[in-house]
């Protein structure tokens, strides 16, 4: 059964319940093609973008091309000004956006302190303002990424809490609502707490997707039988393994889950992602393809050594020289 999400103007269906978080610095148009290579139904997110930074022609790049991108692809947006988040999300429409998802999660300091990501959890009333602003600028669904609340309250009380915090979100006119099953206050430590998810989920009328210590088909298919989510999201498990997502597609959908890449083929595949950071960023593509070559690069003896030159590699050929070297070694 295919997942409907319903936009003021524009019904849209997921056939795929697994969704790749959006990562800073991590799920560009490059990292996503890789996703799409496993999953290639899966709903994807661009990077977060700032909606006031976008107003002064910033962060536009993270925008580029969403109408030549192969599956659905939401737009995630941040701040705490109700029409700057509106007009970014107009933009977001024009560009070619699956969905509009509103960040009121990111736990980062500079971001929450100013009133954005999870910072919107401890003034929801200018949060509902802006789901309500955001959602009257487009036809597209709106949804929001979010947490339990702000501060850890391991008890009934901070379930209600969440509880209450969501259906105002609902209330507001978010179309699909992804809880991370921890507060602000724990980032990502401790444990995801699934049963919290599962009481919102049950408060709720529109579909809930469970977020949080999500990293293989066998947690994804427990996390649902516990939170009755209509769908997963993963997150910092899919870092250096692209495939992760459509591994838990397939367990979802009763299918053969595909193998986790043996060594040579993540070499292979940091290679791939490494050329193409080249030629999309020129030199400064290897700063970012460091981190993960970081991640992708492991599971053979003397791997931590071998990343350790990886990351010293003063230019994009010594990186690739280093890479053919591994790769010869292992064959």
């Amino acid at each position: 059964m295919p997942l409907k999400i319903q936009g003021r103007l524009l019904e849209r269906q997921l056939r795929c319940r697994a969704l790749q978080s959006p990562l800073a610095g991590v799920s560009d148009r490059i990292f996503r093609n890789l996703v799409r290579r496993w999953a290639p139904d899966a709903l994807l997110f661009t990077e977060m973008v700032n909606a006031t930074s976008l107003e002064l022609g910033h962060g536009r790049l993270k925008m580029d091309g969403l109408q030549e991108e192969t599956g659905p692809i939401g737009v995630q947006l941040f701040d705490h000004h109700p029409d700057a988040m509106a007009d970014a999300a107009r933009r977001a429409a024009d560009a070619g956006a699956f969905l509009i998802d509103i960040n009121m999660g990111c736990p980062v300091r500079k971001i929450a302190r100013k009133g954005g990501g999870s910072g919107l959890i401890r003034d929801p009333d200018l949060a509902c303002r802006i789901v309500e602003k955001v959602e009257a600028a487009v036809g597209l669904p709106v949804t929001v990424k979010t947490r339990l609340g702000w501060c850890s309250e391991h008890n009934a009380i901070g379930v209600e809490a969440a509880v209450n915090w969501c259906r105002r979100l609902e209330d507001a006119g978010a179309r699909m609502l992804t809880l991370h099953g921890r507060t602000r206050e724990q980032r990502f430590s401790g444990t995801a707490d699934w049963n919290a998810i599962a009481a919102v989920k049950a408060a709720l009328r529109i579909p809930v997707i469970a977020n949080g210590d999500v990293n293989s088909p066998e947690e994804a298919l427990r996390c649902l039988r516990i939170t009755g989510a209509d769908g997963v999201m993963v997150g910092r498990g899919s870092m250096g393994a692209p495939w992760l997502v459509g591994q838990i597609d397939a367990a979802l959908s009763g299918l053969p889950i595909p193998t986790t890449p043996a060594p040579l083929d993540r070499l292979v595949l940091a290679k791939e992602q490494l050329l193409a950071l080249i030629e999309a960023r020129g030199d400064h593509g290897l700063l970012i393809a460091r981190k993960h070559m970081s991640w992708t690069c492991t599971g053979f003896p003397g791997a931590s050594q071998f990343r350790q030159q990886l990351m010293r590699a003063p230019t994009p050929a010594a990186a690739l020289d280093l890479l053919d070297q591994q790769m010869q070694r292992i064959q």
